[in-house]
């Protein structure tokens, strides 16, 4: 089942519905029952979830005749979790940090291996489909980054990795927008990263529940335990491929970041958790591998107007426009030199 979030101006609320063959099913009219928003979906979803299969079963039969449905382009899409409890980012690709510290000359870390781990960002800079506003500072080297992501859609505290599959309620894409002078200067400190990142992360342009992705699903990894799903993952920047990886390439899958995520804390229905970036799925690593082969290798980064579009197979794909705010305030401009 393929679920969208939109915005209606005349209420000036979100909304649920249901897509199929590029128009919306309001998931309110189709049963009165159903709850409304993502939000009380997410939260109702053992009493709810299989009444939703259902209609999407007399759906894709052409069945259903009660509701009117909406072409897609006629609808103002936002994410398809506008407002998460929480968000958490992992770092599940090996092949992504193993690039990452070859470029800054330094060795892999025997802990990857031994451990998932991930941060949080602000969950109230989540946003879909759309522009993308960043202020002067965040185009010192702003970046995408190449990923997917689960939602929570069971209350659960320290779930094991056995398990964990039955508490995600769906999978998306992810761009975790990065502002990297920001972040690597706050990061010599130790804690972090923050302001490099909390500005815009996008996800979207659906959810996607687990029972379209069984035609690919695969074995996780040796040594490992979850679902993975052999799901290549695209971005192109104004129509210019950049990044193509797999989501099967992740080392440590998403129920095993949930394991770990749980531990001594209860996760909640809207919680979001991305997977870490893919292999060559930022700048920041293209750029670094680029001047590693070659010194005089011109570094890429977004700029106003640029077109970012991401595609995981099944999940859609996923654009957004970056936007110069009309703002010249700068944090960088605020750094003081003293000398202690």
């Amino acid at each position: 089942m393929k679920l969208i979030s939109y915005f209606n101006p005349t209420d000036e609320q979100d909304h649920l519905a249901i897509l199929h063959d590029n128009r919306i099913y309001n998931m309110h009219e189709l049963d009165w029952r159903l709850p409304g928003n993502m939000q009380l979906f997410l939260y109702a979803w053992d009493d709810v979830i299989e009444t939703a299969l259902e209609f999407n079963r007399l759906i894709m039969e052409g069945s259903v005749k009660h509701v009117r449905p909406k072409p897609l382009e006629e609808v103002q899409l936002m994410a398809p979790v506008p407002q998460p409890t929480s968000c958490r980012d992992g770092y599940a690709f090996r092949q992504h940090v193993e690039a990452a510290r070859r470029n800054r000359k330094v060795e892999m870390i025997p802990e990857f291996d031994q451990y998932p781990v991930f941060y949080f960002t602000n969950h109230n800079s989540i946003q879909g489909p759309g522009n993308v506003v960043c202020m002067p500072d965040h185009f010192q080297k702003l970046d995408f980054e190449l990923e997917a992501a689960v939602v929570i859609c069971r209350s659960g505290r320290n779930i094991a990795a056995e398990v964990a599959d039955t508490y995600i309620g769906g999978y998306m894409i992810m761009n975790d927008m990065s502002a990297r002078v920001l972040q690597m200067e706050e990061m010599k400190l130790n804690l972090g990263p923050a302001k490099g990142k909390d500005f815009s992360t996008v996800i979207g342009p659906m959810l996607v529940t687990a029972d379209e992705l069984e035609p690919f699903n695969i074995p996780s990894k040796e040594g490992h335990t979850g679902n993975a799903y052999n799901l290549e993952m695209k971005c192109w920047v104004n129509g210019k491929q950049v990044s193509q990886g797999n989501m099967g390439d992740m080392d440590w899958t998403f129920a095993e970041i949930i394991e770990r995520a749980s531990y001594g804390v209860n996760l909640n229905p809207g919680d979001v958790i991305g997977s870490g970036t893919v292999g060559t799925g930022c700048f920041l690593e293209l750029n670094g591998t680029g001047k590693l082969n070659d010194p005089n290798y011109e570094e890429q980064w977004l700029q106003d107007g640029d077109v970012v579009e991401m595609e995981i197979t099944g999940l859609g794909k996923l654009s957004n426009t970056i936007v110069r705010d009309e703002s010249d305030f700068s944090l960088l401009e605020l750094k003081k030199n003293i000398n202690p």
